[in-house]
């Protein structure tokens, strides 16, 4: 790295991926396609009856293709016997079209493997797509942190810094290490840590902790906890813990291979060997051949194309909707769900604050907002923004004086002579100003404004419910999803007024990340499938323990989307029903193909063990079910949700 490089800038080269070369991206795909073309040369030999085209040179050249695309799968069933795994998928391939080269059919045992392998890249590039997509958007923990030293900066990394040391925070900066404020007032976004998006005014000798973003003014921080024993820290240690207890789902495939494989293989055995006792005549070449036939049949060709090919189609319909599948099992897990739990802010809600509501006393409307934002625009506070935001521009006409910021109360002006106050309750009371009681019961935050010791009236401000929030608990409740659940840190009133508005079945208010785990695992005891869906570190641990965690990716704190088995991009609460139905409609596709391949082998299986299948219908049989299989597959990447 050159000294002459910016730290920000060189920063910035190494979060970026190295690019691909377009060989590197699809170099995976070279061997099936090396494959394919000996295999279709080959079959074109065959047809037009090249004399040249003997049985050594077919062995040979169909040999070559094998070798290139079934090495790989008779390697890995090779090394699994001696663990004990012996009846695989592996296996049952191996020896299927070792079996199918050893009675000549070579074209037969290339083509096998051939599908077997491009369904297996199917799958890979299916989950690793999803996974390159997560990546992305994370950048878990902070790397670098700015120490006073001696009166100059020195950036160092948060694990190598000491009690007692001075850190500087910027602007729009994530603080790294606990400690106490130094600098006289700094204002922190704690919504990554809380979930919540209310800002906090810390003061001098404030607690400041890991995770908060400062807000406006450079921040200097006395550090009083090391890294290890941050919030933060503490935090993701429980993610890991909550994500111990999550098991692996075991691929349907290799489920089903442990009994299928084994049985097939002793039918194989015992239809070469059993005639021997029952029928006359009995020519041991002619029962071995039905029996390759047999294991040829008995492939499971359709199932290892089209139930990867399945999942791949509802990953990528879930991608072109804004959502992403960590893996393919979370489709299935997403059809178990019967309760969602969500968390208000940045899930159900925006995260950012916006005027709610103007109550004048004796001004207009219009009046007293000009006059309240032009004292908020001496202000850098978030409420003030969000009050100037709001406004109409021709506010600036009206010109407050002498305006001060009285700290943890609001700002006192002048107008016309005339004292102007914009704050919180304790402002009034400050300057003896009286107001009807009932306004202090209003659950969102509020600014009161008083002009010449007079109530003047207020602003509510709040964090606005997202426009399709109502939609999305009514489609969950259209999916029979028993119980959507609200958790939050927020007041109870807050929570309550939210849940009626939106028809929650259930709320809970002022919680904190261990009490939010408590409730999950409450629900869990009742039999419950949960999913949660959260977008604060905060949530993480929740997000790990349910059976789906789902993590809003726009928004949503690094943590929470490293946890989640599920990241919806577009932040869109709405995409957690359409999550399921993705799910629900896969998981079909992928049961009519499995009952489709087992249906038409059964028929096929039983009529090559009666000697009526040959080996190229046993082929046509296979192929046929396999493509029918992967059309059925296809046909979720045009269905909409």
């Amino acid at each position: 790295m050159s000294e002459a490089c910016s730290k920000e800038v060189c920063l910035t080269d190494e979060v970026q991926p190295k690019k691909e070369s377009y060989f590197e991206k699809y170099k995976a795909y070279l061997p099936s396609i090396v494959s394919l073309i000996i295999l279709l040369t080959g079959v074109a030999f065959n047809q037009f009856e090249m004399i040249w085209f003997n049985t050594y040179f077919q062995v040979f050249l169909f040999g070559i293709a094998y070798l290139i695309i079934g090495g790989p799968v008779v390697w890995k069933a090779i090394t699994r016997i001696p663990k004990g795994d012996v009846f695989n998928e592996f296996f049952l391939m191996s020896i299927a079209t070792i079996g199918a080269f050893f009675i000549g059919e070579y074209a037969e045992g290339v083509a096998v493997m051939l599908f077997y392998a491009v369904g297996e890249l199917f799958q890979d590039a299916a989950v690793n797509n999803a996974k390159r997509s997560i990546e992305s958007l994370l950048k878990l923990q902070i790397e670098e942190v700015n120490v006073v030293e001696n009166g100059t900066t020195v950036i160092k990394h948060p694990k190598e810094v000491k009690l007692g040391e001075i850190i500087k925070v910027k602007s729009g900066e994530k603080v790294a290490l606990d400690g106490e404020l130094i600098t006289e007032k700094a204002s922190f976004n704690t919504a990554a840590l809380t979930g919540e998006s209310v800002p906090d005014n810390k003061k001098k000798g404030d607690t400041v902790l890991a995770g908060m973003v400062n807000l406006n003014t450079v921040a200097e921080i006395k550090i009083t906890a090391l890294y290890a024993d941050t919030k933060l820290s503490k935090i993701l240690k429980m993610v890991q813990e909550a994500s111990g207890r999550k098991a692996k789902t075991q691929l349907f495939i290799s489920k089903f291979a442990k009994v299928y494989t084994p049985i097939v293989v002793f039918l194989a055995v015992a239809l070469t060997f059993l005639p021997y006792f029952i029928v006359d005549n009995y020519v041991f070449n002619d029962w071995l051949y039905r029996a390759l036939v047999f294991l040829v049949i008995s492939c499971p060709c359709a199932l290892v194309i089209s139930i990867p090919l399945g999942y791949f189609g509802g990953i990528g319909a879930a991608s072109r909707n804004g959502i992403l599948f960590k893996g393919s099992d979370y489709l299935d897990k997403m059809t178990e769900i019967d309760t969602v739990v969500m968390d208000k802010t940045g899930t159900l809600t925006k995260g950012v604050f916006e005027v709610q509501k103007v109550v004048s006393e004796s001004l207009s409307e219009k009046e007293l907002l000009h006059i309240v934002a032009a004292i908020e625009t001496y202000s850098t506070h978030p409420i003030a923004e969000a009050i100037v935001k709001y406004t109409e521009v021709d506010f600036k006409k009206v010109e407050i004086k002498n305006v001060e910021e009285i700290s943890g109360h609001g700002l006192k002006g002048e107008l016309n002579n005339q004292t102007i106050l914009a704050g919180n309750s304790r402002l009034l009371e400050k300057f003896n100003v009286t107001y009807d009681e009932k306004i202090s019961e209003i659950t969102d935050t509020i600014v009161l404004i008083a002009i010449a010791g007079k109530f003047a009236g207020y602003i509510t401000i709040a964090d606005t419910i997202k426009e399709d929030a109502e939609e999305a608990i009514t489609a969950l409740h259209h999916l029979n999803i028993r119980e959507v659940v609200m958790l939050s840190g927020d007041k109870q009133s807050v929570v309550d007024k939210i849940a009626k508005q939106l028809g929650l079945d259930k709320a809970f208010g002022d919680l904190l990340p261990e009490d939010k785990v408590n409730e999950v695992s409450k629900l869990k005891a009742a039999d419950g499938k949960i999913a949660f869906v959260g977008d604060g570190i905060n949530d993480a641990p929740v997000i790990a323990m349910s059976d789906v965690g789902m993590a809003m990716g726009g928004l949503g704190s690094d943590a929470a989307i490293e946890t989640a088995d599920v990241v919806i991009q577009t932040d869109h609460p709405s995409k957690i029903a359409t999550a399921i139905k993705i799910g629900k409609a896969t998981k079909r596709i992928v049961w009519q193909n499995i009952i489709l391949a087992l249906g038409v082998k059964l028929i096929v299986l039983a009529l090559g063990a009666g000697g009526i299948a040959t080996m190229w219908e046993a082929v046509f049989a296979d192929v046929g079910v396999a493509l029918l299989a992967i059309l059925n597959a296809v046909r979720i990447q045009r269905m909409r949700f």
